[in-house]
């Protein structure tokens, strides 16, 4: 399980990193020849940024649209942050002291975790309109984040892994040296269905992650008119 570990992990690494590298120079290099924000939009590049960071840590456009949906929507996204925060200890030798400190909060971070998307699930199955729109990668992409968050926050309460092994597993993958990797069936399980997260993510409905900062609805200023040249100006005053 050590090899195969390291090499399903070198391979997820490759494939995330090059599908990822690959779609966002698809989204770069499209042509938006038209401006389409979505109104009220801004009218500076300062403004879009503002814009920006109002939907990526507020979700601005789904509060407007949705306050059920937002809460299950910001709810899952904050705790994911802070599960994902407190996994840096397990590559790093000697993490930063705000990594400790951030653990209680972390570990208390996978309840909300499960119970909004769980929240998320429900609603596929329950409101019509959704539901007819859900595809089965829809379904898997949200099975898949339960088992992950459930298999984790079990190894946590009932049947705790060697954490320190990890740890020296993972650090050591990032030094290209292959260490021991500790005799945990729930551990093989939560690490699978993290590699199948990892290998699909690059080609799912997830890259809306990155995708967002391409959307020519959220990333133009609405300043079409301002960028008329002289000539369009004047023969429109004629």
């Amino acid at each position: 399980m050590t090899i195969f570990f390291a090499i399903a992990f070198y391979f997820a690494a490759a494939v995330i990193t090059l599908g990822l590298g690959h779609k966002i120079f698809q989204y770069w290099t499209t042509p938006t020849p038209y401006r389409i924000p979505i109104t009220p939009a801004p009218y500076t590049f300062y403004g879009v940024v503002l814009r920006m960071m109002g939907e990526l840590f507020l979700f601005k456009s789904l509060f407007k649209a949705n306050k059920w949906i937002w809460v299950l929507g910001w709810t899952f996204h904050a705790s994911l942050l802070l599960v994902m925060l407190q996994h840096l200890i397990y590559f790093q030798q000697q993490p930063p002291i705000w990594i400790y400190q951030l653990q209680p909060y972390s570990r208390l971070a996978a309840y909300p975790l499960l119970v909004s998307l769980g929240g998320l699930l429900l609603r596929r199955f329950v409101v019509d309109r959704v539901r007819y729109i859900s595809s089965p990668s829809d379904f898997l992409m949200l099975f898949l984040l339960i088992a992950i968050g459930s298999t984790g926050l079990l190894m946590l309460l009932a049947w705790p892994a060697n954490m320190y092994e990890v740890q020296q597993y993972f650090t050591g993958l990032l030094r290209l040296t292959i260490n021991p990797f500790p005799d945990h069936l729930l551990l093989y399980l939560h690490l699978t269905l993290v590699l199948i997260l990892l290998l699909i993510f690059p080609f799912s409905k997830l890259l809306h992650a990155p995708g967002i900062f391409f959307s020519p609805t959220l990333n133009q200023a609405d300043n079409r008119r301002q960028k008329q040249s002289p000539k369009m100006r004047k023969n429109k005053n004629e």
